[in-house]
């Protein structure tokens, strides 16, 4: 099969909000829709027939059978161009980025759409198993006679709604409680933690100072910047703050080293050179390469070092160390799951023994870390976050000029790791 390069031309996201705030009101499908029109309109597609449109979230109802179809059809585009739904945790829209990237390259589609959304601000909630049979059975019934029998089966426990939960299944434990024993393992400290989140906060503040974000945020319900940014953080004020998941005294980690809970939909643009020159679309990055990984975190293995894998065999296969690397979007889904991940890349030990190499990957460069700001400062609506960093990291490339090239590395739950490769035009 022949392949051809693919290249990022640009993204754009609604701001980043806290929970149950700014956007406690807007639903899933009004955060999407409108990242995808306002994509639309920056870009002049309205009207146009796009290859496909890959989008996601992780808190999907089930009425959201169709949801990016249904999101194509209020975007502007054709409504000839199709979209599908995609979910892979945390790192949803990187992998629809990587989708529409290899649909792109296989010569399949000529330009597509890649994005991701998340609320838990309109979350699905569901009826209790128990209940949700009993209307079923009601729905079913002819004669009231037959109704009335099965409502006297009621009982209060029954109408108890049953919220989600950011908790694994095999497990039991949030994924809080599961970095917790990775900062212990790897005995990353609480004032590594806070160092690591200061930065992300002020990083992400000094971006907007410097007018980075202006083309990659769009206005939204009044707001044109994320809310969760604190330029006046410090240290002394991280310190300050009590642990949220092991709330003894060896707890490292607090809401101020941990990304809050956030609501927020993005989305990029993959095009051949081609059809970019065909739309006037300009060439940001190219998308070289993605990875994803798994480990065994029911057997002991960190739940979020996945991405550990997926980056030393994606190097591996572009025969790339750190040291060929501008910039370093690492996911901070916590502060201390991204000291972590780097501390394994350190590790003689656990290169070889982990990753099969014959030494370690050694350190990344923190002043290229999260040069714009982390998920920590900025927030992580969970299936926005691919695409936020795909599109930040592509806009740094090409602003840099020459020769250059990025890594994005994502944790999820379930184990898994999504990593990709950028570079220069």
């Amino acid at each position: 099969m022949r392949t051809r390069p693919v290249y990022v031309s640009g993204g754009i996201r609604t701001p980043f909000m806290k929970s149950m705030t700014a956007y406690k009101d807007v639903s899933s499908s009004e955060l999407m829709i409108s990242t995808l029109r306002a994509l639309v309109q920056k870009y002049h597609l309205e009207g146009k027939e796009l290859g496909d449109v890959g989008l996601g979230g992780v808190m999907l109802s089930s009425s959201d059978w169709n949801f990016a179809r249904e999101c194509v059809q209020g975007s502007g585009l054709s409504p000839h161009t199709p979209g599908y739904n995609l979910q892979r945790a945390c790192g949803t829209s990187l992998e629809t980025s990587s989708q529409i990237a290899l649909k792109i390259a296989a010569q399949q589609i000529d330009i597509g759409i890649a994005g991701g959304f998340d609320t838990n601000s309109d979350l699905p909630i569901m009826a209790s198993k128990r209940f949700a049979h009993m209307l079923v059975e009601l729905n079913a019934a002819k004669e009231w006679v037959d109704k009335l029998k099965i409502l006297s089966g009621l009982r209060p426990s029954d109408l108890i709604p049953q919220m989600p939960a950011v908790q694994e299944p095999r497990t039991g434990l949030s994924m809080g409680e599961h970095t917790e024993k990775m900062v212990k393992e790897w005995k990353v400290s609480r004032e590594e933690q806070d160092v690591l989140a200061e930065r992300s906060h002020h990083n992400a503040a000094r971006a907007y100072e410097e007018g980075f974000y202006k083309d990659l945020v769009f206005n939204f319900k009044g707001h044109d910047k994320d809310g969760i940014i604190r330029p006046d953080t410090s240290l002394a004020k991280l310190s300050k703050l009590k642990p949220a998941f092991d709330k003894s005294e060896q707890g490292t980690l607090t809401a101020g080293n941990s990304s809050p809970l956030s609501d927020g939909a993005s989305a990029v643009i993959l095009t051949s050179e081609e059809a970019a020159k065909q739309h006037n679309l300009p060439l940001w990055a190219r998308f070289v390469d993605s990875q994803v990984s798994a480990v065994n975190y029911v057997a002991g293995e960190g739940l979020l070092m996945a991405p550990t894998l997926a980056v030393s065999q994606m190097l591996e296969r572009n025969n790339l160390t750190f040291e060929d690397f501008d910039f370093f979007e690492i996911h901070e889904a916590f502060a201390g799951q991204a000291l972590c991940n780097m501390k394994a890349w350190e590790s003689d030990d656990y290169c070889r023994r982990v990753l099969k190499r014959t030494k370690a990957l050694g350190s990344i460069d923190r002043s290229k870390l999260n040069v714009k700001g982390g998920s920590v400062a900025i927030g992580h609506p969970f299936g926005a976050t691919g695409s936020r960093i795909v599109a930040s990291l592509a806009k740094m490339i090409h602003e840099k000029g020459g020769k250059s090239r990025g890594l994005i590395s994502i944790c999820t739950a379930g184990g898994m790791g999504v990593t990709a490769i950028l570079e220069s035009v």
